[in-house]
């Protein structure tokens, strides 16, 4: 929720506000009746704003949608309920969580004149929800990853208990609630409208001595795609090393081939989620690296600032819609559920025609 403040808005020390005196406002020709007056780039922005928010909604309703579908196709069918399609529900549940809290409120506060409306508490919250999604869905990612290693690799090896994919569940929660609390402690809400200015502001300000916003964007930058990527790379590796090593010599079994097939495709899924989470993600880490290591707009001048923000933010919250897709293009039993979704007279038929049939 970065939004550019011109050079007559400034944070004291304390959180405090400061604008500039009269004289000066008069000087650079600002307007206190009109917020936008405080910010760069804002009109360019709002120019934009019948394009971005239809985009933003479709993200909301698609991944909304998709998210609870494939939940429930999960905890409706016991047959998906092990630990990779647990740990799927997992990252389900994240992007639904994103979608339907996050984007609506950050979307609200970029386009609104008046600033942030929605309180003090949220203005600390999103930031850090948003944030902590994203590790959340590393960690998931990488968790999918090491049970593909345990199954393929060890497959008379006893499958982790639901009870043990709660509690690796918990803790990828709590590390990512944890690695995302920097921007939320960094946040600030200042009302300025005691000022007569009526505007809100909830943005984050670091402190200036040290670059730890810029060592935050690189740890987050490197986190989000060394660790995902790293992980499928080396579960694939290994995963390829073990079936060498067992496999038997000669003419593999149909058995062994469907085997084979059921694994590739999962592992497949792996990959597609993996790449369409880092691929989305990319452009803001890259922008808000970028904006890190040139502070003084050089690079990408303020004017662009706000537009470029909200396209590479609807990339990266177009993440959320993906899964769902890839899930179900990958598993047959999620097909089927959809289709039972969608053509409830059609799946009857289906069950009755598998039914025995009896005669006297």
């Amino acid at each position: 929720m970065d939004i550019f403040l011109d050079k007559s808005f400034a944070v004291a020390p304390n959180g405090s506000h400061e604008t500039a005196g009269p004289e000066d406002s008069k000087g650079q020709g600002l307007n206190h009746s009109d917020p936008l007056d405080m910010f760069v780039g804002m009109e360019l922005l709002q120019r934009f704003r019948p394009l971005f928010l239809p985009l933003y909604s479709l993200v909301v309703v698609v991944a909304g949608v998709g998210n609870t579908f494939l939940l429930a196709c999960i905890l409706a069918d016991k047959k998906l309920h092990n630990a990779t399609n647990f740990f799927i529900g997992n990252l389900a549940a994240g992007d639904l969580l994103m979608c339907l809290s996050c984007v609506p409120l950050t979307v609200s506060y970029a386009f609104d004149s008046h600033g942030w409306g929605f309180g003090r508490p949220l203005c600390h919250l999103v930031p850090l929800l948003q944030c902590a999604t994203v590790f959340a869905s590393v960690l998931s990612l990488t968790a999918i990853a090491v049970d593909r290693y345990i199954v393929v690799a060890h497959p008379v090896r006893k499958r982790i208990s639901v009870w043990g994919c709660g509690m690796v569940t918990l803790g990828v929660w709590l590390l990512s609630l944890a690695l995302a609390a920097p921007p939320s402690f960094y946040t600030r809400y200042l009302d300025l409208r005691p000022s007569g200015i009526d505007l809100v502001v909830c943005e984050e300000f670091w402190p200036d001595s040290g670059n730890l916003r810029l060592l935050y964007s690189c740890f987050i930058l490197i986190a989000s795609y060394m660790i995902p990527l790293l992980s499928v790379s080396v579960s694939y590796c290994a995963i390829t090393v073990s079936l060498k090593r067992y496999s038997i010599p000669g003419e593999p079994s149909s058995s062994q081939q469907r085997w084979s097939q059921r694994r590739k495709k999962t592992f497949s899924l792996l990959v597609a989620s993996v790449l369409a989470f880092a691929l989305c993600w990319l452009p803001l880490q890259v922008l808000n690296l970028l904006l890190d290591l040139d502070p003084d707009f050089l690079i990408i001048g303020k004017r662009y600032i706000n537009v470029l923000q909200v396209c590479c933010h609807l990339v990266a919250m177009s993440s959320a819609c993906y899964n769902p897709f890839i899930y179900a293009s990958l598993h047959s039993k999620v097909r089927m559920h959809l289709k039972g979704y969608l053509c409830p007279c059609h799946s009857r038929q289906m069950e009755t025609a598998a039914r025995p049939t009896f005669r006297s």
